[in-house]
């Protein structure tokens, strides 16, 4: 039987309902009576049997099965206001930024808070992460041909991040192999608002969310997790969703990596038309913790079984897995995982294809169970399924043992940059940054030309304040 499916991009995983309920259509009018989620907040149309057909559509991008080169921006806007986060970055923030996002991008692009652990930081080929400094961000790049996540030298403005993007997308073909010569060549095509990296990105550590079911967030302020155990989404009651939405006057709802569903802003007068909703669909919101926080392929029939033995398996003997993330994989690959656990499902040899073999297993586990962190360390290999429960609860002991302590800062996965102060100059108008190391590109002015050499003239790039407007100031560059 042949499998095929569309996806439809939601821009940072955040729509309205009015346009859910309008992608609702389409899948209807085409056959479905379900939807899917994808892990990179879009939504997928699955169809078993045959191929779509659609309308033309300009108001969303329907990327049709097998088509490449249209990605999804990822967004941790689903965290905003109801998990812990970085003060400025409030969910208005999110939106105006993701506005800029006009054109449609070949690259994975990630705008993520450090503070929230629902969204994966390092899974794009752009990943934004916020800083501490108001509207500015730090961008740590793995192109698609690179081995490695490198730190951009520069942080971006809030409102570059989409000048920074396209920049980047057109130079692909320059196949940059540095963040330094991606620096340059971007600075030669457009003109941003940059600010120094000052200080190594800090994530904090928290246990992995429940997101689930209905939550109290602020006196009288409510929020909604779905979560279905097979990611079929039935359209007949997602209309019904969107419509209770509008009633309610909420404007936005959210899609998770985690192939899920948040409304936010339930107003506690309306808490039991949201619960009488569930009721009456028969709606369960209360899946134990065992179920949640799996990544499987989509609509993969042997993952969701394996799944779903593994989780009797931790219920029959009791297990605790809270904070914990498992990822169930298709054959060893090159992969870029967001989870704590990866279960590696080993590819019978290519030679014995009309051979029935036994499955076999690897497990991994990320540094410290930290689902960020991008380096794996292996486990076992070549397990048999039968193996795996207790395999994994001897994993689950290992991460609540390791709980609490501080890991070695000296191995974290991405590389460690040694400081240097630097003497730039800022303008206090719009705090353009003119660093006599890079020079001013845009005026003509050279690298290694110092602040004193500028003529008198001398005026921003930005808001053309003149050079009497800056002051000088010291910061600390990362450097290899």
């Amino acid at each position: 039987m042949k499998q095929s499916f569309s996806r439809v991009t939601v821009k940072g995983g955040v729509l309205s309902p009015a346009e859910l309920k309008q992608i609702l259509i389409l899948a209807e009018n085409a056959g479905l009576t379900t939807i899917s989620l994808g892990s990179r907040q879009d939504i997928l149309f699955i169809n078993e049997d045959q191929n779509f057909h659609f309308e033309p559509q300009d108001k969303f991008q329907i990327v049709p099965p097998g088509v490449l080169g249209y990605e999804n921006i990822v967004s941790s806007y689903v965290s905003a206001d109801i998990l812990p986060n970085t003060p400025w970055l409030t969910g208005d923030r999110y939106l105006y930024i993701l506005e800029q996002f006009r054109s449609q991008s070949s690259l994975k692009i990630n705008i993520t808070d450090p503070r929230q652990r629902l969204v994966p930081l390092y899974t794009g080929h752009l990943n934004f992460i916020a800083s501490e400094h108001e509207d500015y961000w730090y961008l740590y790049v793995r192109l698609p041909e690179w081995e490695k996540t490198e730190l951009y030298p520069a942080m971006i403005y809030s409102w570059d991040l989409e000048k920074v993007s396209s920049a980047i997308e057109k130079l692909l073909k320059e196949e940059p192999e540095t963040t330094e010569m991606l620096f340059e060549l971007v600075n030669d095509l457009v003109i941003t608002n940059n600010r120094t990296v000052d200080k190594e990105l800090e994530i904090p550590f928290y246990p992995f969310p429940y997101y689930e079911g209905i939550n109290r967030v602020g006196e009288d302020t409510y929020w909604l997790g779905l979560y279905w155990r097979n990611n079929k989404y039935y359209i007949e009651f997602l209309k019904f969703l969107c419509d209770l939405c509008a009633d309610c006057r909420i404007g936005k709802i959210s899609i998770t990596p985690w192939k899920s569903i948040i409304i936010k802003g339930i107003q506690g007068k309306y808490k039991l038309e949201w619960e009488k909703l569930l009721g009456r669909h028969g709606i369960n919101v209360r899946h134990s913790m065992l179920e949640l926080n799996w990544h499987l392929p989509v609509n993969n029939k042997s993952a969701l079984e394996l799944k779903q033995y593994l989780v009797s398996n931790f219920d029959k003997n009791d297990i605790s897995t809270y904070g914990l993330t498992f990822s169930i994989t298709d054959y060893t690959k090159k992969a870029y995982y967001f989870t704590s656990i990866v279960i590696e499902k080993n590819q019978a040899p290519a030679f014995f294809e009309d051979v029935e073999f036994r499955s076999t297993y690897n497990l991994l586990y990320a540094k410290d169970f930290d689902p960020n962190n991008q380096e794996y360390i292996v486990h076992v290999q070549e397990v048999d399924q039968a193996e795996l429960p207790e395999l994994l609860i001897e994993l689950s002991k290992m991460y609540f043992d390791q709980l609490g302590k501080e890991s070695n800062k000296s191995e974290k996965s991405l590389p460690v940059k040694e400081s240097v102060t630097i003497k730039v100059y800022q303008c206090q108008d719009c705090l353009t940054i003119y660093d006599p190391s890079i020079g001013d590109q845009s005026q003509g002015i050279s690298a290694e030309t110092s602040f004193e050499e500028l003529t008198n003239d001398y005026h921003c790039s930005l808001c053309e304040s003149p050079k009497s407007h800056f002051e000088v100031k010291e910061f600390t560059k990362i450097v290899d």
